[in-house]
């Protein structure tokens, strides 16, 4: 089966479950992608370059797969009639409804808008969590109720309804070849791997830190995560105070480095206020990092009921602010035990493209044999 796959923002986890599916998928991918800059620009104009870029493969396409960043009317329309009867699949990795807006922005309803017709064309709409789905729905009524007219509230049945939840494939197995070397640490290692932008609310992490700090409770730090964007003045003020105790600082694009500092840390951090699938986190926890991740968002669904408070060792998941920094201080001072390595690859090892992959390509068959 070939399959076309659209990708205008080439980067980031967008890059990665697109190189994914290429890499372990039985059916042929035939990539048309874009590199990740002006991404209002790859939103909202690009499908006349994607289009042209299409009009170069020569195959016959069974499934079109497009990224949620893709204006898929326009490029529906550019490329007319040779996808009209060709089943539509719209991998949601975001949307413009409720992504976080930096201070001083306000929303453009024009990308919103864009992202609702394209849900409205795509034929199958493919999800990361139930947390993602729900959040969307939830922001489409008040979208609505900015048409002048006809709200089409119908419609967000019909969006509802072709909505399915399938988490991405990871590649976890690359992480195998690196040996655990946590037992050497002097102190605990407390990892932040995520990217370095307000919605991942590094502002209070480093409040956590610095109360744990207050009190002399001994850690190091390992501050990776990709830093390409605007950097929050909250690092910088880190490195001053915390600089004897971070042992890295920075992205880290080789993949081998990467794997040995997650598989140095202790505990991996997050208090993000948005997100819908967390890989960075996937991929320490994969490691053996002990997570503290919010009892909100998607992590609830993808850490399994048992290990949200285990007896014999720590919660992984925290409502406040404030029980962050007693889970974190009873951690460091060893009053409760990280998680072993085995039990936490119980959250996430299915989600090997190895494992995955089998789940794509089914939804994919299912998906081409209903339209026939």
């Amino acid at each position: 089966m070939n399959i076309l796959a659209i990708e205008p923002f080439y980067s980031g986890s967008h890059k990665a479950f697109l190189k994914g599916l290429i890499d372990n998928s039985s059916h042929n991918i035939i990539p048309i992608k874009l590199n990740y800059k002006g991404w209002k620009w790859r939103m909202h104009g690009d499908s006349v370059t994607l289009a042209q870029l299409t009009n170069q493969v020569t195959e016959e396409i069974d499934l079109l797969v497009t990224s949620s960043m893709t204006n898929l009317p326009a490029f529906i329309a550019l490329t007319n009639p040779r996808f009209a009867h060709v089943p539509k699949l719209m991998y949601m990795h975001d949307n413009q409804f409720t992504r976080p807006i930096p201070e001083g922005e306000t929303r453009d309803l024009t990308y919103c808008y864009i992202n609702y017709l394209s849900m409205l064309v795509a034929d199958k709409l493919l999800f990361t969590s139930q947390f993602q789905i729900d959040d969307l729905l939830e922001a489409l009524p008040g979208f609505l109720e900015n048409y002048p007219d006809d709200k089409h509230y119908t419609y967000v049945d019909e969006i509802r309804k072709k909505s399915v939840i399938l988490q991405p494939g990871l590649d976890l197995k690359a992480f195998d070849e690196e040996p655990d070397s946590r037992s050497n640490n002097k102190n605990p290692v407390i990892v932040w791997n995520q990217r370095w932008q307000f919605d991942r609310n590094p502002a209070m992490f480093f409040r956590v830190l610095n109360r744990l700090n207050d009190i002399d409770l001994k850690f190091d730090l390992i501050l990776a995560g990709d830093t390409k964007h605007d950097k929050p003045a909250e690092f910088e003020k880190a490195w001053q105070r915390f600089g004897q105790q971070i042992t890295h600082f920075g992205y880290v694009d080789d993949k081998k480095n990467y794997s040995k500092l997650l598989h140095s840390g202790d505990i991996v951090v997050s208090t993000a206020t948005y997100e819908f699938f967390c890989t960075p986190i996937m991929e320490a926890v994969y490691c053996g990092c002990h997570p503290l991740v919010p009892n909100a968002l998607h992590y609830p669904e993808l850490i399994p009921d048992a290990l949200h408070k285990p007896l014999l060792h720590a919660p992984t998941l925290y409502q406040t602010e404030d029980e962050l920094f007693h889970h974190l201080k009873d951690l460091l001072m060893g009053k409760t035990k990280p998680l072993p390595k085995s039990s936490l690859q119980t959250i996430n090892k299915h989600f090997d493209w190895s494992r995955k992959i089998k789940d794509y390509d089914k939804l994919f068959e299912e998906l081409v044999d209903d339209f026939n």
